[in-house]
């Protein structure tokens, strides 16, 4: 009895195991996908300078369940080094809420949301002014 029990635990925790790593590979592969975008589109672009904004993305959405149309939005504006900021507006019926927040290399200087951090992939990855957040998932 005892070795059965020990045997149901074990497949189970190797079954997990390898759900975790195959989760774990798809992100790396989403991440490697991501670089390899950045990479040719920056190379085949002009020098130009790199400390001007070049890369702009607004991400709409509805951030608070009373207020549809998705007037909420972030936007994020970088340069050629990664460098910039992610201007965040929450609309809600009676205030409205804007943020700032800095992008050095690519990443908040600060925790960014999960909105902010769309709009600051796909102005890395140059998918547009405003784009459809499934255009940038594949």
């Amino acid at each position: 009895m005892l070795i059965t029990l020990w045997l149901v635990v074990g497949v189970l925790a190797g079954v997990s195991g390898v759900v975790i790593g195959y989760l774990a590979l798809r992100q790396a592969r989403a991440a490697v996908d991501d670089c390899q975008q950045m990479i040719s589109r920056q190379a085949s672009e002009s020098k130009g300078d790199l400390k001007a904004i070049r890369d702009v993305a607004v991400y709409r959405y509805d951030a608070l369940e009373e207020m549809t149309g998705r007037l909420s939005f972030s936007v994020a504006m970088i340069n050629g080094l990664g460098d910039g900021i992610v201007l965040t507006s929450i609309n809600g019926r009676s205030e409205t809420r804007t943020y700032v927040r800095p992008v050095v290399g690519g990443k908040g200087a600060q925790p960014l949301s999960p909105e902010e951090l769309e709009a600051v992939r796909a102005a890395r990855l140059g998918l547009g002014p405003e784009f459809q957040p499934q255009m940038a998932r594949r």
